[in-house]
């Protein structure tokens, strides 16, 4: 009951129900946009020969900065707090989007295009119809990775003032507050852990339902 009591203390004091929603929303953010910019990029690298090997080569080398380092490069640019560091989540987890989006839709088993083409569909229905819903298991595969980068880099936010839990534990390691480590270093924990098993659940639905890319 000590422990308990202890534990309560902390989340009261540090407000970590108002640090969780504000955690939430800059991950909500920063996950929509990678989806949304990270298959669309895919699309274009699939489409473009050129496209691919410069955009793919442009976020490999930004996925090999290290992700404090972003978000520092960032400030300048982006000013401090929320905006530098959804930014950095979006740029750090763009790669597995769009390569396994690209991936994804070039191994289409060439035997469903020539069917399509037989049957009369357009290039654009085909991709509709037949590229996506099959290369779906393995954008989601990448979907996953983008989940935990974007959790931990929204997390390290706090460093550089975006609030969410980053700045709780923070303040832990600044004030040597091991107990507020722990508990905020532990929800953090089970919030990523959540997310990769609610995107977990979404592939293995997919992946049954569409059977992988032949």
């Amino acid at each position: 009951m000590d422990t308990l009591a202890m534990i309560a203390g902390v989340w009261q004091t540090y407000d970590l129900t108002l640090r969780t929603t504000q955690h939430l929303e800059m991950f909500a953010i920063s996950f929509l946009v990678t989806l949304i910019v990270g298959i669309s990029l895919g699309v274009l690298f699939f489409s473009s020969t050129s496209a691919r090997v410069t955009g793919i080569s442009t976020l490999t080398v930004v996925e090999m900065i290290p992700d404090i380092a972003l978000l520092i490069l960032l400030i300048p640019i982006a000013g401090i707090g929320v905006p530098p560091t959804v930014s950095a989540a979006v740029l750090y987890s763009l790669l597995p989007v769009a390569r396994n989006t690209t991936v994804g839709l070039l191994g289409v088993s060439p035997r469903y295009i020539e069917t399509a083409r037989a049957v009369g569909l357009t290039e654009r229905e085909t991709m509709y119809h037949i590229r996506f819903p099959l290369a779906l298991p393995l954008i989601f595969a990448g979907v996953r990775i983008a989940v935990i980068f974007c959790m931990g880099v929204v997390t390290l936010g706090g460093i550089i003032g975006a609030g969410g839990l980053g700045a709780p534990l923070q303040t832990g390691i600044t004030t040597g507050n091991d107990l507020l480590i722990l508990v905020t270093g532990c929800w953090v924990t089970f919030l990523a852990v959540s997310m990769d098993a609610v995107a977990w659940g979404v592939s293995r639905l997919v992946s049954a339902q569409y059977g992988g890319v032949p």
